[in-house]
């Protein structure tokens, strides 16, 4: 990442990544208050209108590591703009959706991108304010926004799905999208040339993104199929092998996806994490 000197406009850039999260955050809230008009106009039954909720937060949930990840490896600003194009698109393809199979498509490539946007947004925190003192400023700004935006979403969900329709929830997402794009392009640093040391741990990648989606897979349906049936038991059960053979693979690795443990002469693995605490909300 490139030298940031002027503090001001550090300052502005944290506002755009915080508008970015916080159009993220909105969409896991919004949705819910949306569902009954969702459900009647696209004829969804009651199981299936669970997966307007589920799609999302399974690949959201699934790919936050691997999001981070690959943004320390390629670039901050190179992802979360990337997110962000990725995240709005899908928004557009949700608000025009006209039938249950384009939606839960739509809304699981939004799932995508709201988690490369939320993983690398904080990693572009980091980046910015190296100073502790105001490092803690920005992070207080960018949990109140998190822990806010539920709440305006439930807001803003009733009153789009009341004056105009379902479809306005996803189609507000285009200009706030828009406006993010264009504001990170002016004020984020350009990410530093890569050194190309580093590779992408591919092993590591598949096998903790599989499990983390099998482990959201298995929540989400608990309540339906029951905590203690064969197919939840089954799905934690292959959840955890491959959450040991992702620890096995990052013991072993040249590159590891994430450092098992700390580093000599320096602070823990965990110090700079790469993944933000904005969590999508049942």
């Amino acid at each position: 990442m490139s030298p940031f000197p002027d503090a001001r406009k550090r300052w502005w850039a944290l506002y755009v990544l915080c508008s970015g999260v916080l159009m993220i955050v909105l969409d896991t809230t919004i949705v819910n208050v949306a569902l009954p008009s969702i459900r009647t106009d696209l004829k969804f039954t009651e199981t299936s209108l669970v997966w307007v909720v589920n799609a999302y937060m399974l690949t959201f949930g699934g790919f936050l590591l691997l999001g981070g990840r690959l943004g320390d490896l390629y670039g901050h600003r190179r992802f979360f703009l990337l997110g962000l194009i990725l995240f709005t698109a899908a928004s557009l393809a949700c608000g025009l959706a006209q039938s249950q199979h384009v939606l839960v498509a739509a809304r699981a490539v939004q799932g995508i991108g709201g988690a490369v946007v939320t993983a690398v947004a904080l990693s572009l925190i980091m980046d910015l304010f190296t100073e502790t003192g105001e490092r803690a400023r920005a992070m207080g700004i960018y949990g109140f926004v998190c822990s806010a935006g539920g709440s305006i979403g439930v807001l803003l969900g009733g009153f789009l799905t009341t004056t105009l329709n379902w479809h306005w929830i996803f189609l507000v997402n285009l200009p706030i999208g828009l406006a993010v794009y264009v504001a990170s392009t002016r004020l984020l640093p350009r990410d530093a040339t890569h050194a190309g040391g580093a590779k992408l741990d591919v092993g590591g990648a598949i096998t903790v993104t599989t499990s983390l989606m099998l482990a959201v897979y298995a929540i989400v349906n608990g309540e339906i199929l029951g905590w203690t049936s064969t197919t939840v038991l089954g799905l934690l059960g292959a959840s955890a092998a491959l959450m040991i053979a992702f620890l096995v693979i990052e013991s072993k690795v040249k590159s590891p996806l994430m450092q098992p443990g700390p580093r000599a002469g320096s602070q823990a693995s965990f110090a700079r994490p790469s993944t933000a605490t904005c969590r999508p909300i049942p």
